[in-house]
């Protein structure tokens, strides 16, 4: 089977910009690890596997640094489109571009640009675990820590801030989505336009799917698979992908 693959890559990274001095003018796809971007350690396995077809990347309309990118990687398979003001908005816009080329049943699977450390295996598991499936689904992993959940407090404050625990929640059932995220072109496009038309905003691909009946398949993904939303974890993804290239399997 073929698939194509979505990134979403307009956002600005404002929460690893507020908490990193230095940082601000950087979105967080373009820092670099070991002389490469995020953004182009979270495309190369996609790359790197002949059942991707195409990549379509959505970007932000004053991006300056994509051409630079697209250039360095010189893959066919690459294409840009401007992006939206919220996730939804630009795997919607991409999914636009893929229009007459992929099918309706075709696979499309939406990635993280902030998302440098999948491996080749991981999405080799989250394909074959789903290629035969109704609906589609998406790499999470089950929670591990007791989850409390504040008191509602007055007034915005800072993710950081002093909170009191209103309540411990029970973990058993719940799963921390992770990407990529993978549904049928036509179900994805319809659950986004829907969304769209409605004012409403889906935190993910599959909250989308969800909000159109269907129920997306869990699959077990791996903890290294993380996101870089702050300076902490720009530097544990350093740390992960030198492992990985240090080991004999690469």
């Amino acid at each position: 089977m073929r698939y194509f693959v979505v990134v979403p890559a307009a956002g600005s990274g404002r929460r690893l910009a507020s908490s990193s001095a230095g940082l601000a003018d950087v979105r967080k796809q373009y820092l670099e690890i070991a002389g490469r971007t995020v953004l182009e350690h979270a495309l190369a396995p996609f790359l790197a596997d002949a059942r991707c077809a195409r990549v379509v990347v959505a970007i932000a309309p004053d991006d300056a640094r994509w051409p630079v990118i697209e250039r360095s990687l010189a893959d066919p398979r690459l294409c840009a489109v401007a992006g939206g003001v919220e996730r939804a908005d630009s795997v919607r816009l991409a999914l636009a571009a893929l229009h007459g080329t992929a099918s309706a049943e075709a696979w499309v699977l939406v990635h993280d640009a902030a998302r440098p450390c999948l491996s080749a295996a991981e999405l080799s598991g989250l394909v074959t675990a789903l290629q035969l499936h109704d609906v589609g689904g998406l790499l999470a992993l089950p929670l591990a820590d007791t989850v409390k959940r504040a008191a509602p407090r007055a007034g915005r404050v800072s993710s950081n801030a002093l909170a009191q625990v209103d309540a411990t929640l029970d973990r058993e059932d719940l799963w921390r989505a992770l990407t990529p995220q993978m549904f049928r072109f036509a179900a994805l496009t319809e659950a986004l336009s829907l969304t769209s038309l409605a004012g409403r905003v889906p935190t993910d691909e599959a909250q989308a799917i969800e909000w159109l009946g269907l129920q997306p398949q869990l699959v077990a993904g791996d903890a290294r698979n993380i996101k870089i939303t702050t300076a902490v974890d720009l530097e544990l993804a350093a740390a992960l992908l030198a492992a990985r290239n240090s080991s004999p399997a690469g």
